[in-house]
């Protein structure tokens, strides 16, 4: 990566100009392991420690919850979530640079921790909106929530400075989980047309670049959701990705005008403390 890369990627991000997008690959170098998954497979591992289900889909993590959600109901699906994620995360040094930048208008988080939650709790102006099953909550979306946990409404958000987006919901503040693949399917029926993306999200978005951090390409949905979110954003964005790439990957990253930058998330916060003249 070019240190003119490093520079405008640095200042786009204190400046509000460049939007993180994190995926659960954030824990993969973090310095000390979360107690929750840390990716999807951990993830349906531990769903089903104690639900068997055909071996064919023991390691599909949204076909697991389906079929949890199926045999075993919502509740039993849900509850096992919760477990999966309980006790405070302790956010990382990468989360705590991200909740310093009191510029950013949007945060985007796709995993089902609470660390980046956390690290916001100091700031003075911030709240999240979570995307929400349609089993759960027929005709919504998505929730807000205040950042002392508390349900409000997108005309509170609009008065916030940075808003935290957690598009498949979160363990905190009320078990919120896209994670089967009924949640999932009735949102792909709808995202083309951006349904299910809050409205806030949306304006936020306008004219920024994104910057992928924990995130991997190999997978339709992650694509799916990736090149949705960041739709009629800006046409430049960059991905820190460690190593050998899929096709997949190499053909959507092209196609959405994300630079890869082949180097490990453990080595982009000395970066930013030692910024390149």
């Amino acid at each position: 990566m070019s240190d003119n890369a490093i520079n405008e990627i640095l200042a786009g991000l204190k400046s509000g100009q460049v939007i993180p997008y994190l995926g659960p690959g954030v824990w993969a170098q973090a310095a000390t392991p979360p107690s929750h998954p840390a990716d999807h497979l951990e993830l349906v591992a531990k769903l089903t420690e104690r639900v068997t289900v055909p071996h064919r889909i023991r390691k599909n993590l949204t076909a697991a919850a389906q079929y949890i959600e199926n045999f075993k109901h919502r509740k039993t699906l849900v509850g096992l979530m919760k477990t999966a994620f309980e006790g405070k995360s302790s956010p990382g040094e990468l989360h705590r640079f991200i909740a310093s930048l009191h510029q950013l208008p949007l945060i985007v988080d796709t995993w089902y921790d609470d660390a980046m939650q956390l690290a916001l709790a100091k700031n003075q102006s911030w709240g999240q909106v979570q995307g929400v099953s349609q089993s759960e909550h027929h005709g919504e979306w998505v929730r807000y929530y205040s950042a002392q946990g508390e349900l409000t409404d997108a005309a509170s958000a609009q008065q916030w400075q940075t808003l935290l987006y957690r598009p498949l919901g979160s363990a905190s503040p009320s078990n919120n989980y896209i994670v089967s693949d009924s949640d999932y399917v009735e949102i792909l029926t709808e995202i083309d047309i951006q349904t299910p993306i809050p409205e806030i999200v949306q304006q936020r978005r306008t004219g920024r670049n994104f910057l992928f951090l924990g995130c991997r390409f190999a997978y339709q949905l992650d694509r799916i959701f990736a090149s949705q979110i960041i739709k009629r954003s800006s046409a430049k964005h960059w991905a820190l990705i460690e190593g050998e790439l899929t096709k997949n990957e190499t053909r959507f990253m092209k196609e959405m005008n994300i630079t890869r930058l082949d180097m490990p998330l453990s080595t982009l916060l000395p970066i930013i403390n030692n910024p390149p003249l």
